[in-house]
């Protein structure tokens, strides 16, 4: 199957926007748009690890975005991550993982996206759409759902490493015919253990694999399915557990940017099942003149790891250092409201984010929550500011998966 999934992906990334004539793009002209944010916040959770109250004030998600378009269907993005300068010791978040972090969500790398990407026309016929497209670069995987940094939260979900594959070396082909999509990719199974490192591609690029199929009805609807293959990800010389990835995601905008619910499942084992972890999540978002209010719930199994420090684990993993599993369930209510705008895309925006839920061990597990934290439920409370220039596209969505934007900029 990975062969297979290699010449395909060599032969869509060749073809697309230059075998055929038509390009999604007609105009020969280049243009270039740039991007960028960054938010400062104040986090109160209660508790953290050893049972202790964490307060701190952070400058999360600093980064600059460019993409240029290059006519004829072709062009190219860059998002380069500021946060392993900002938070290198992570963001204080409860429940998240990945990485080597426990209860901070990870820094990202420096060079988060860049892709070479191109989309064309295929002829099929008068009533079909036909499309073509592929993309190679550095980036997300065609797997699950859009990252959480393009979303209405500040905070990132649990699930954020169930849900999403990304900073890979990504190689992938698309095939639209009508309102489907169909994607493959190839990719590099391991993930970053620091900011600064880069995707190993030799002995690594290529043991993996994702297929998404997805359903767009115009901008008022989506649904999409995805499979994935990922070898050792949290091993990185590839001597580490192997993964099966399944996600499921809808996307519903009944009065278009005003009101979004996105709801998604996805499913991760390891060890032929052997450990087996599931999350559901909804987020709902309605927007009004001058206000938007968010809310989010979650359910999510997190892998507990034997740790070196109560906010890290051990790098390089092996199957043998997971004590057991345990369960996150929170409801998050957050409210955004505009400051302001400066020149001419510049925008303002304070929010307002207050999580509460419980956290259990499954059974089996030799993790104890109540040792560990000191009790079974959890708060958080973050407050910020978040600074942007201009709108900036979904990331991790290329060629023909990018989607139309429905308002990043003053919100």
């Amino acid at each position: 199957m990975k062969s297979m999934i290699r010449a395909v992906t060599a032969i869509g990334l060749l073809g697309a926007g230059l075998a055929w004539p038509g390009a999604t793009d007609g105009r020969a002209q280049t243009r270039v748009t740039v991007a960028a944010q960054a938010i400062g916040l104040v986090h109160r959770v209660n508790p953290t690890a050893e049972a202790r109250i964490g307060s701190a004030f952070q400058l999360v998600q600093p980064m600059i975005a460019a993409t240029v378009r290059l006519g004829r269907g072709f062009g190219a993005r860059a998002t380069v991550n500021l946060e392993g300068l900002t938070i290198p010791n992570g963001e204080l978040t409860p429940g998240a993982w990945g990485e080597g972090f426990v209860d901070r969500r990870h820094p990202h790398t420096y060079w988060h996206e860049i892709i070479l990407e191109g989309a064309s026309r295929l002829p099929c016929g008068r009533r079909l759409q036909c499309r073509v497209g592929g993309f190679a670069g550095k980036g997300f995987v065609p797997f699950g759902s859009a990252d959480p940094m393009t979303r209405p939260f500040a905070r990132y979900p649990t699930n954020h490493h169930l849900a999403q594959i990304l900073e890979r070396a990504v190689a992938g082909i698309q095939l639209g015919v009508g309102p489907a999509l169909i994607e493959g990719s190839v990719f590099n199974g391991d993930e970053p253990e620091r900011p600064g490192q880069w995707p190993r591609i030799r002995g690594r690029f290529g043991d993996s694999w994702s297929l998404r199929a997805t359903i767009r009805h115009r901008d008022v609807a989506e649904v999409a399915a995805s499979l994935a293959g990922v070898s050792s990800p949290e091993h990185r010389p590839g001597a580490g557990a192997n993964q099966a990835k399944r996600h499921l995601g809808l996307t519903v905008r009944p009065a278009g940017p005003a009101l979004a619910v996105f709801g998604e499942w996805a499913r991760t084992s390891e060890l032929d099942g052997f450990f087996v972890y599931d999350t559901w999540l909804t987020e709902v978002a309605w927007r009004t003149t001058g206000l938007q209010i968010q809310y989010r719930f979650e359910t999510t199994d997190r892998p507990e790891e034997e740790r070196i420090s109560p906010f890290r684990s051990a790098r390089p993993h092996l199957e043998n250092s997971i004590l057991g599993m345990s369960r996150w369930t929170s409801h998050t209510i957050g409210a955004t409201v505009p400051v302001g705008r400066f020149l001419s895309k510049g925008c303002v925006v304070t929010f307002g984010e207050v999580t509460a839920g419980g956290v259990r061990s499954t059974a089996g597990t030799v993790f104890d929550v109540a040792a560990t934290y000191g009790k079974t439920t959890f708060t958080s409370l973050s407050i910020g500011l978040k600074v942007s220039w201009a709108d900036h596209r979904s990331m991790g969505r290329y060629g023909l998966s990018t989607p139309a934007d429905h308002g990043h900029g003053c919100r």
